[in-house]
């Protein structure tokens, strides 16, 4: 390989070495980078040191590099070497990455030698006028570098063929340009004020990284640095500018900017480029300004990846991408993709009219099915939009309303945009920060119990209580099941509360049990659907039985009527085994749900509790037949009947007429604490 390299370097042309020393050199070098190749672990630093070490030897022809990682691309192979391509691929970056340093610190190098020769040459000018401008000139004129220079109007006095070539000009042609003919319009004022201190004698020298044009119209980058000299009383003269070719490196950076800022999928502005956007709209010193977003979420996106895999997923969104960038693109929006299947729209000046005109076409646009292979896909998305003055927000506020409105647009049913609402945010606000306080309530202990009594018509007594689930909030007070239980539910929680609920009920329900144990006084815990799903809600609730001391006998569980429906297989097998170990089974707001009467027969239940509707329609002739009807079904089939929400007399007459079982209201008791329920009960209650 060795061999190979001396061939390759030497066809570029001047190699400052004899054939003997570059092969011993390229040898050592090559067995270095073919170590570092197959070293475990791997390590590329040391291609770096040979990149940098052919700098170091002079080779520094422009197509030393190129000619080098052509001879290195295919190493000698070794079985035991795992990702050799990847691993090529980082060594010759190193090397690359060294070379280029190596090169620029010999550069450096040159500068500065050029430099003091230079001013070295004008100082000594009329002593050794020969000497120094025959040194000078051999350094000007064969400099690789590009080196100029200027008097303090700014006009090129002396160019040198390196000059010439960077900026496309012959060196004729060049002496009669000013530094603005070729100046990047942007740059002209800042670079007027720079020259200025310069030649004032403020500072000594600049450097800065600036664009040229070309004779061609093309744009050069360059690493420019201008030196003052000054006369022997320390007056300013002129200037020696040297310039360095870096359009490579600038357009490096820029691609690798794009790749930084842009989604590789689509193509779109990603979450960073978009947010630098976002800023950059609220920086705007105009008060009356505005900035508008639509947040867009594609519905049913999973099920999509779920079913037809993620290439057809990706597919379709290049497709939405592209369709919201024609939809957004001809009123001059940016549109971005915020990750996973949410995009966004950034309208500035843009008022609620412009943006819902827009939410509507968008929404149309995304009607039309979209073709993969065999597969045709129409998909909808959720919208939400919000318009701020930049004076009242800012780009998180702005982002986070915009993404909450989006949501209850998807929670509306799909396919649909809705417009911030300041007061239903706030609320959906107040509800997230539930779900985040939710986790750690039981172990803070925030939760607590209260306990209705269920009286027995027959004997006008309590044969048992429901116990109620109160959440004491540190913030928000005290809490009732419907502003949480949901939550619960969605994230998850609610075994953790179910499970806390069930063992402190028992445990206070062994307290009465031991005090009166005539009464065969019961406990009734709601048990949320999901609970019955779990596979270890059997063994939890006996395991809790046991500790509290409890009888069985004396609990009973009370699920919906639609959870006792959509329970199948292993959760009705739970209930079947609940059930047969003595635990009461009660359906709770019966007449709510399907109100499907076949499956009382075949379900362990023992008991129905009326929902509250029933007993509020009572007095109107429909309503009270029906509830008269299901109690008479009820005892048909063995089962006792509670009604909830008896709140009046004439409520507990009529319930007690039609031979209800079981009544709970606030005309008999309002929730009460442990302990004032003990009360009742120790006053025969």
């Amino acid at each position: 390989m060795a061999a190979r390299w001396v061939k390759a370097i030497r066809r570029i042309g001047f190699v400052p070495m004899g054939p003997d020393g570059l092969y011993a050199l390229l040898r050592d070098l090559a067995a270095e980078f073919v170590r570092a190749l197959h070293a475990d672990p791997f390590d590329p630093e040391p291609a770096a040191r040979v990149g940098a070490a052919l700098a170091e030897a002079g080779l520094t022809d422009t197509g030393v590099l190129t000619a080098s990682l052509g001879v290195l691309r295919n190493p000698p192979r070794a079985a035991s070497v795992e990702k050799r391509a990847q691993r090529i691929a980082d060594l010759h970056a190193r090397l690359a990455g060294g070379y280029a340093a190596a090169l620029r610190q010999r550069t450096l190098v040159e500068q500065e030698g050029l430099a003091r020769a230079i001013t070295a040459a004008h100082a000594q000018v009329e002593h050794q006028l020969w000497t120094s401008e025959s040194r000078f000139r051999a350094l000007f004129e064969g400099a690789a570098m590009a080196i100029c220079i200027g008097d303090l109007d700014g006009r090129i006095i002396q160019a040198n063929a390196a000059m010439a070539r960077l900026l496309g000009y012959p060196l004729e042609e060049l002496y009669r340009l000013e530094g603005p003919d070729f100046l990047h319009p942007d740059d002209l004022q800042s670079d007027r004020d720079l020259y200025a201190e310069l030649v004032r004698g403020d500072r000594d020298h600049l450097r800065m990284e600036k664009a040229y044009f070309r004779k061609d119209g093309t744009v050069v980058w360059t690493d420019l640095t201008i030196t003052l000299l000054r006369d022997s009383d320390g007056t300013p003269t002129n200037t020696v500018a040297m310039v360095e070719d870096i359009t490579d490196r600038h357009q490096l950076e820029e691609r690798l900017r794009h790749q930084a800022l842009h989604d590789p999928l689509t193509g779109l502005p990603n979450r960073t480029y978009f947010a630098e956007r976002l800023a950059e709209a609220f920086a705007n010193p105009d008060p009356t300004a505005q900035v508008g977003l639509c947040y867009l979420d594609l519905d049913g996106f999973k099920r999509i990846n779920d079913s037809l895999g993620h290439d057809v997923g990706d597919k379709l969104l290049v497709a939405v991408a592209r369709r919201l960038q024609r939809t957004a693109s001809t009123r001059g929006y940016q549109v971005a993709r915020m990750g996973g299947d949410e995009f966004v729209i950034l309208a500035e000046k843009a008022n609620l009219d412009e943006l819902t005109a827009l939410a509507d076409q968008v929404l149309y646009s995304l009607d039309l099915p979209v073709r993969s292979g065999p597969h045709g896909m129409r998909v909808s998305a959720s919208i939400g939009i919000v318009v701020q003055p930049v004076s009242a927000t800012g780009p998180a506020e702005i982002l986070k309303a915009a993404d909450l409105t989006l949501y209850r647009a998807k929670a509306a049913g799909r396919g649909r945009w809705a417009c911030y609402d300041a007061d239903l945010n706030a609320a959906q606000v107040a509800r997230y920060a539930l779900v985040e306080a939710l986790p750690d309530a039981v172990q803070r202990g925030e939760f607590s119990l209260l306990y209705q009594p269920l009286v027995s018509l027959s004997s006008g007594r309590a044969c048992g209580v429901e116990a109620l689930l109160r959440w004491d909030h540190p913030d928000r007070g005290t809490l009732s099941p419907d502003s949480f239980i949901d939550l619960a539910e969605e994230t998850g929680i609610i075994s953790a509360i179910g499970t806390w609920v069930l063992r402190e009920a028992c445990r206070q329900g062994a307290r009465w049990w031991r005090r009166f144990p005539e009464r065969s006084f019961y406990v009734s815990v709601n048990v949320a659907t999901a609970q019955t799903y779990d596979p270890a809600l059997v063994g939890d609730v006996l395991s809790i039985l046991d500790e509290s001391g409890l009888p069985p006998t004396l609990l009973q569980l009370e699920l919906t009527e639609s959870a006792m429906l959509s329970s199948a297989g292993e959760p009705v097998e739970a209930l079947r085994a609940l059930a047969a170990a003595g635990i009461r089974i009660a359906i709770d707001d019966f007449g709510t749900g399907y109100s499907n009467l076949a499956y009382l027969r075949t379900l362990p239940v023992a008991g129905l509790k009326l929902a509250r509707q029933f007993t509020d329609g009572l007095g109107r002739p429909v309503d009270t037949h029906i509830v008269k009807t299901l109690i008479e079904l009820a005892h048909v089939l063995d089962l006792a009947v509670t009604a909830e929400g008896v709140e009046t007399p004439d409520q507990l007459s009529q319930l007690k007429g039609m031979n209800c079982d079981v009544v709970q209201g606030w005309h008999l008791s309002m929730p009460l604490p442990a302990d004032e329920m003990s009360a009742v009960l120790e006053n025969g209650g």
